[in-house]
């Protein structure tokens, strides 16, 4: 039996052949928050008969169901290729780095289309027995990455998903020895692409991917479920800079409008010969959208920078993830 509260809860993920199937996981995760839950549309017979005064429970019905929440999580050295490969949409093999034990994930912008995940939660009654809820179809509409001074890389994704089943047999959970990505390891380079240096005064940062996607394909003969969503706009990529006002670097680009590569990583530990558990998104082409510094006060000026990513019209936007990972 498992503890009777959030501490028995589980999460499991597994990639989707075809888009609301059932797939069992092989995958668990590790996350600090959710928010997965059937959402349902019903409507109520209005019919008017002599002298009731209360609409007949029979006569309400289901006319669509579907599956929306989140998953927030800390970002560590195992486990994320489904979820990178859920928001990025490109199918990736970890590559085999040497004749060593790291493998490296390369996840470029791509549509998501055939990119779904079954979600199994595991969520744990008083008593300890763990109820299932088994969300199919599910799709990545965002991911946002953030770290801050003395903080952990956190992760939190959101989901459109087809429907829930409580049907299915709750897998046993077990998980990789993980340990997190933290601010300790944590660089931020801009400049020229392929050619970045390191930033200083950084104090923050977040970067937010957003999959826009036509979640609204309920059709007949579908039993009240949607059909896979499709993209409908492209993507937007944006992001913050909290900064110490250590130099103009950033303000001058604000002004000027001028593009900058910026590359995002977290070196950890050492896994064979020269490979590290690392975790990097490169965006090439960046620009400021606002953020000049102000004086406020006797303190240090703190000046924060939004900045949207776009196309540089060479090199495509990529997440780079290095583990023992051997499958995504």
């Amino acid at each position: 039996m498992a503890i009777g509260s959030g501490l028995g809860a589980q999460l499991g993920i597994a990639a989707e052949t075809t888009y609301g199937t059932f797939v069992a996981p092989a995958k668990f995760i590790e996350f600090t928050k959710e928010s997965l839950v059937l959402k349902k549309t019903t409507a109520q017979s209005a019919g008017i008969a002599a002298g009731r005064l209360l609409a007949l429970s029979s006569r309400r019905v289901l006319t669509r169901k579907e599956v929306s929440g989140s998953i927030d999580l800390e970002v560590t050295n195992k486990a994320m290729g489904l979820l990178l490969q859920a928001l990025m949409g490109t199918s990736v093999t970890p590559v085999q780095q040497g004749a060593t034990t790291a493998y490296l994930q390369t996840h470029t912008l791509a549509d998501t289309a055939g990119k779904s995940l079954t979600i199994q939660k595991g969520v744990p009654l008083t008593t300890g027995t763990v109820t299932d809820k088994t969300f199919l179809g599910c799709k990545v509409t965002s991911g946002e990455f953030a770290c801050e001074v003395g903080g952990m890389l956190t992760g939190s994704f959101e989901f459109d998903g087809k429907d829930c089943d409580e049907g299915q047999t709750l897998a046993a959970a077990s998980y990789s020895n993980m340990t997190p990505f933290h601010f300790g390891q944590m660089a931020l380079k801009t400049g020229t692409f392929g050619a970045e240096t390191a930033l200083d005064g950084i104090r923050k940062v977040s970067v937010k991917v957003e999959r826009p996607q036509d979640v609204e394909r309920f059709y007949a003969n579908q039993a009240a479920l949607k059909k896979e969503p499709i993209s409908n706009d492209q993507v937007k990529i944006t992001g913050t800079l909290e900064t110490d006002y250590v130099a103009t670097t950033l303000d001058d680009l604000h002004t000027s409008d001028a593009a900058t590569s910026l590359v995002w990583e977290f070196v950890g530990a050492n896994i064979a010969s020269t490979y590290f558990d690392t975790f990097r998104i490169t965006l090439p082409a960046v620009k400021l959208d606002e953020g000049p510094p102000v004086v406020d006060g006797f303190g240090v000026v703190k000046p924060s920078f939004n900045f949207t990513a776009l196309y540089d019209g060479t090199n495509p936007v990529k997440i780079e993830y290095i583990s023992t990972d051997t499958t995504v």
